[in-house]
């Protein structure tokens, strides 16, 4: 895979972000949705990508005291190499340093791998959204308090389980 790095998307990424979310989506956000979110002061997107290219994506939006990661995918040919950890890291790395107390986020009740990723970062269900995705309904997921020791001590954890993965390697 070569080395990753994560980083701030810009608009010169949306063509391959906007080429993973058709891969991924079944509604997929258009490339103007990208262009309109990278413009707003409340709004922070990542890309994950290496040499190749652009491997993945996520955003976030931070209103006051709660962050809600309004999108994450992942290459489909690029699936089941930790990446979506890498990216809900970087996520949470956003949310704290714009001073998030809170996240949220929905995702589809069928994408249980999904679910088991936001788990392992302390999200919770707390709800449904009737035919949010149109065709299915959507858990709404929370993390509290992330900014407390508790949250960090989970993140540190993960952040520790990802460098000893990836030395195996």
């Amino acid at each position: 895979m070569g080395d990753l790095a994560i980083r701030p998307m810009d608009r010169s990424d949306i063509p391959d972000v906007a080429a993973i979310e058709q891969a991924v989506y079944a509604t997929p956000w258009s490339p103007r949705v990208f262009f309109d979110e990278l413009v707003m002061d409340n709004r922070r997107y990542v890309v994950v990508e290496n040499s190749t290219g652009i491997l993945g994506y996520g955003g976030l939006l931070v209103v006051d005291r709660d962050a809600h990661i309004t999108t994450i995918a992942v290459a489909p040919d690029m699936r089941g190499k930790r990446l979506g950890v890498q990216l809900m890291l970087a996520l949470v790395a956003e949310a704290l340093d714009h001073g998030a107390k809170h996240l949220t986020l929905e995702v589809r009740v069928s994408n249980t791998s999904a679910q088991g990723l936001y788990e392992r970062f302390g999200f919770d269900p707390v709800g449904r959204r009737k035919n949010y995705y149109k065709d299915e309904d959507a858990l709404v997921m929370w993390a509290t308090d992330i900014g407390g020791d508790e949250y960090a001590e989970r993140i540190a954890a993960i952040r520790a389980e990802e460098s000893r993965l990836e030395e195996s390697a």
